[in-house]
């Protein structure tokens, strides 16, 4: 016989069990912000199993859409995470923090039976698990997808891997920077000629997270209707090959191996970075009409009669061309100068920013994006609002262990 969990059949999720009181639900002043109840996730239970990036990532996203998210860690030292960078506040990295803000920290021996008999308690009365641990460990210790969705019904077990749960790498590690190397993203990243660049952020791991969450959801949908749950499996390497998506297409159309474009886009002109005389200019204009302004724009109006610059095909034919005459005149004056020029003849163009200047920007500022919890931390937000309302990050992250008692010790815990 399955064990249900607490939930109703007609209920998408179990009841969501208290808050402690280190977690209060004030809004912040500079927008208005989702009310918990009114979020998407409230009331679902999440069990977040693993570490380092992508898992973590993944259930932020459903903590900050109202899941209330219990991560459980090891006693000694917890997600690896913790250990990443030097403490930048409290005592706490960045990486850390920004992955883990909002959520229940429990710690578990998976060598205890009586730690490993509660855990499973928890899962069965929790709606989703999401799990990255070591491969084969879940198994080990009786709490894999397989035994778990077997045994409640309801439950949604999303599980991420490095390569996939079939292959002759299935059982292989991975991280991000395997995987942009071994998915061909690093194939297409940086400039020609020069050493393979990494994509500046986890955009592997963070991508997983992201797929773990539309499964989830999708699940959840699915056992609204059903009433029950089932298996979600994600890998960091169909992330990786998910991204490659248009590279593989055109390979297969033409057999040409793609090439490192830099800031370029294959087959548009112009439409890339160009140096000013105090940083580089994103200029997109990737077709004959947008051309024509930017000759204008940059007072080169015989740009347009040029017999190489005429197309947008023949300006990639000829593009090194081009960007030598296009960059001889920026690099004249400063990005803000040609940013207005190009505005007023309507090309869309971007100063690259570093990440002071982003944040300083009045544009991010108006968005609301970034948010001070209640405890005082400043986190970037959900890029999402409902109902034009961006969802309030709850709380700071949690100090290892902090809710062991209070999340084992609830009635709906108990052994």
């Amino acid at each position: 016989m399955t064990e249900t969990g607490s939930a109703p059949p007609s209920l998408p999720a179990a009841p969501p069990p208290s808050q402690p009181p280190s977690q209060p639900s004030a809004q912040p002043a500079a927008q208005p912000a989702a009310q918990t109840a009114a979020l998407p996730l409230a009331g679902i239970r999440v069990v977040e199993l693993g570490g380092s990036v992508a898992v973590p990532y993944a259930c932020w996203v459903l903590s900050s859409l109202g899941a209330e998210v219990v991560k459980v860690e090891r006693p000694d030292s917890g997600d690896d995470a913790r250990a990443w960078s030097p403490p930048e506040k409290d005592g706490f990295g960045a990486i850390f923090t920004a992955l883990n803000a909002g959520k229940r920290s429990v710690t578990v021996d998976y060598k205890n039976p009586d730690d490993l008999a509660r855990l499973t308690t928890l899962i069965g009365r929790s709606d989703v698990v999401v799990q990255n641990l070591r491969p084969g460990l879940a198994e080990t210790f009786g709490i894999g997808a397989d035994a778990m969705c077997a045994r409640f019904e309801r439950l949604i077990y999303v599980e991420s891997g490095a390569f996939g749960r079939q292959g002759p790498l299935k059982d292989k590690p991975g991280y991000d920077p395997l995987m942009q190397a071994f998915g061909g993203l690093m194939s297409v990243t940086g400039h020609e000629g020069n050493d393979p660049v990494r994509v500046g952020t986890s955009l592997i791991d963070m991508g997983t997270g992201m797929w773990a969450v539309i499964g989830a959801m999708g699940a959840l949908m699915r056992r609204a209707e059903t009433g029950r749950g089932g298996r979600v499996d994600v890998s960091l390497y169909e992330t990786a090959i998910g991204w490659m998506t248009y590279h593989a297409t055109g390979y297969q159309f033409s057999g040409r191996v793609p090439k490192r474009p830099g800031t370029r886009s294959p087959g548009m002109a112009v439409y890339q970075a160009y140096a000013c005389a105090d940083g580089h200019l994103i200029i997109a204009a990737p077709s004959d009409r947008l051309f024509g302004r930017v000759a204008k724009a940059l007072e080169r109006p015989e740009w347009t009669v040029d017999p190489r610059f005429r197309t947008n095909a023949l300006r990639w034919e000829h593009l090194e061309a081009l960007n030598q005459l296009i960059e001889a005149v920026t690099l004249t004056r400063d990005r803000a100068q040609w940013q207005a020029a190009l505005e007023t003849v309507g090309v869309p163009s971007a100063p690259l920013q570093d990440v002071g200047e982003m944040l300083g920007h009045p544009q991010t500022k108006a968005l609301g994006i970034i948010e001070t919890t209640p405890d005082g931390w400043e986190l970037v937000g959900l890029p999402l609002s409902f109902d034009r309302a961006r969802p309030q990050q709850k709380s700071g992250p949690p100090p290892l262990g902090a809710d062991t008692e209070a999340v084992f010790t609830q009635e709906d815990c108990d052994q």
